[in-house]
C-alpha cells in the first residue's frame, strides 16, 4: 500500500512508468531512456529520465536485466499498470459484431463454451478458457427418480430447453418407489422452472416454515434435490481453445515452462480450483505472474470474469498469456465474452 501512495504523488514517476509498460507490452524488449524521452513527448534530459527509472527500480516497480540498459516492470509494476494506469480499448463496432456473430447459433451450454473458448483465444491470439456451466445452474421443466437395485435411483431430469438427462445417483438410505414418486411430484409441482440450485435454496428455507406434517416429504426431496446437484457438478470442467498460441511468446517458450504449463492444462485440478476461486470472488479477476499461487502459471498472467444466467453465477472464463500481453484490449476482451455468453445461456 505505501507503495501505490508514494507512486500517486508522483505524477511525472507514474506517466513513466505507464509509458514503459506500454512499450514493453509492444516490443517485448528493455525500454531505455531515450526511447522513453522520445514515446512520452515530454521535454526532458535523458538525465533526468534516468533519476525518475532508478525511483521506480527502487520502489520495485521495474528492473534491469544483467545484459540490458533498459528496464521492464517486475510483476509490481504490471499490478500497478493494471490497478491504476492502463487505458482500457473496448472493442470497436466491427469486433462487436464479430463477436455477437460467435453467438448466433444455437447450441447446448458445452457447445457455447466451446465457442466462447475459441472466440477468446482468436481475437487475443492467446488460450481462452471457460468452465462450462454446472448443472446446479440450469433450469429443469421436470424430475423422475426410479429405483434401482440397493439405494441406487435413476434420475431423469429434463431441462428449461428439452434436453434429457439420465443419472444414477445414490441416496444415503433407501427409498421406496412410493416415496420417491411423492419427492418428484412435490419437485415438480412447486419448483419446475428453477434451477437446481434455487430449487435447493427454496426447499431449505421452506422446510424451516414448514408444518411437521410436511417435513418428512419434503427432507426426502431436499436429500433427492442435493444428491442430484452434487453429481452435477463432479460433472463441471473446463474447455481450453489456443493453447499452441502460447508457443509463439519467446517468454514461454522454453520448453522446460511449456512442459509445465501444458502438463497443468491436461492435470486440470488445480487450474479448476483457482478458476472455481476466480468465481467465489465474483467480478473480473487479473493474477499476475506469481499472484495466482500456481506455480506453471509464474510467467502468465490470467484473466478471468464470471458470466451469469438469470443474474447467477454460472461459471467463469478467461485468457491465459504471458504477463506481457496488452491489458487494454484483452480484459475488456473477457468482459464483453462474458456478457454474451451469458446472454446466450439465456435464450436456451
Amino acid at each position: 500500500m505505501a507503495r501505490k501512495k508514494e507512486l500517486s504523488n508522483n505524477e511525472r514517476a507514474q506517466y513513466f512508468l505507464k509509458v514503459l509498460v506500454e512499450r514493453y507490452i509492444r516490443d517485448g524488449e528493455p525500454v531505455g531512456s531515450r526511447t522513453l524521452a522520445k514515446d512520452s513527448g515530454l521535454d526532458l534530459s535523458p538525465a533526468t529520465i534516468r533519476n525518475v527509472m532508478s525511483d521506480l527500480e527502487d520502489m520495485g516497480l521495474v528492473e534491469s536485466p544483467h545484459t540490458s540498459a533498459g528496464r521492464v516492470p517486475t510483476i509490481s509494476g504490471y499490478r500497478m499498470f493494471v490497478d491504476s494506469l492502463v487505458t482500457l480499448k473496448p472493442p470497436g463496432k466491427g469486433e462487436m459484431a464479430a463477436l455477437q456473430r460467435q453467438f448466433a447459433g444455437e447450441g447446448d451450454p458445452k457447445a457455447l463454451a466451446e465457442s466462447a473458448s475459441q472466440l477468446l483465444s482468436g481475437f487475443t491470439h492467446m488460450a481462452g478458457v471457460v468452465m462450462v456451466p454446472g448443472r446446479s445452474h440450469i433450469m429443469f421443466r421436470q424430475i423422475e427418480f426410479l429405483p434401482l437395485s440397493g439405494n441406487r435411483v435413476l434420475t431423469i431430469l429434463v431441462t428449461k430447453d428439452g434436453e434429457v438427462h439420465n443419472r444414477i445417483i445414490e441416496p444415503k438410505k433407501h427409498y421406496t418407489a412410493s416415496e420417491l414418486e411423492q419427492a418428484a411430484n412435490l419437485l415438480n409441482q412447486y419448483y419446475a422452472g428453477a434451477s437446481l440450485e434455487e430449487m435447493h435454496k427454496r426447499l431449505v428455507k421452506e422446510m424451516e416454515e414448514a408444518r411437521d406434517s410436511m417435513n418428512q416429504i419434503m427432507a426426502r426431496a431436499l436429500e433427492m434435490a442435493e444428491t442430484v446437484i452434487d453429481s452435477s457438478d463432479e460433472q463441471d470442467d473446463f474447455i481450453m481453445a489456443g493453447q499452441t498460441n502460447l508457443m509463439d511468446f519467446d517468454e514461454l517458450a522454453q520448453m522446460d515452462r511449456l512442459r509445465k504449463l501444458f502438463d497443468s492444462f491436461t492435470e486440470k485440478q488445480r487450474l479448476l480450483h483457482l478458476l472455481d476461486g476466480s468465481l467465489q470472488a465474483q467480478g473480473m479477476q487479473v493474477f499476475i505472474g506469481e499472484e495466482s499461487g500456481y506455480q506453471p502459471l509464474d510467467h502468465c498472467s490470467l484473466i478471468t470474469s464470471p458470466y451469469e444466467v438469470d443474474d447467477q453465477l454460472a461459471g467463469v472464463l478467461g485468457v491465459i498469456g504471458p504477463t506481457r500481453m496488452a491489458y487494454d484490449r484483452v480484459i475488456p476482451i473477457v468482459d464483453v465474452t462474458a456478457k454474451l455468453l451469458g446472454a446466450a445461456l439465456k435464450q436456451q
